[in-house]
């Protein structure tokens, strides 16, 4: 499945968006307004590794709720992903069964690439 979690409200997200010139096979998902269930995150998690690995540190709830002073557990993690659109990093794309995570240049250019290939 060809498919991007994004935020609508993002600038980051929009300009990723733009900038991945997604083909029309590509479904989006606004988190914000249609949340993730169980099932996706579950998907996501297979192919990531970890829920950490989908989890947002920079989240301002991470700080707020004093999470960052706290020893969480995958489970935790999966969680407040569940709980909060927040603690998703954003974007997630996945294309030709491979997932990216965050907006980084460099797994922005790795989505890129195998988006077109």
């Amino acid at each position: 499945m060809n498919k991007v979690y994004y935020l609508k409200t993002c600038s980051t997200c929009v300009r990723i968006l733009k900038t991945l010139n997604l083909p029309s096979d590509f479904t989006l998902q606004d988190i914000k307004t249609e949340e993730i269930t169980v099932k996706q995150l579950d998907e996501m998690k297979a192919l990531a590794g970890s829920y950490e690995a989908l989890f947002s540190k920079r989240a301002k709830l991470y700080k707020e709720m004093g999470l960052k002073d706290m020893n969480l557990s995958e489970k935790d993690y999966k969680q407040y992903i569940l709980e909060h659109y927040t603690f998703l990093s954003r974007p997630v794309i996945l294309a030709n069964n491979q997932i990216f995570i965050g907006n980084s240049a460099k797994t922005v250019e790795a989505a890129k690439k195998a988006i077109h290939e």
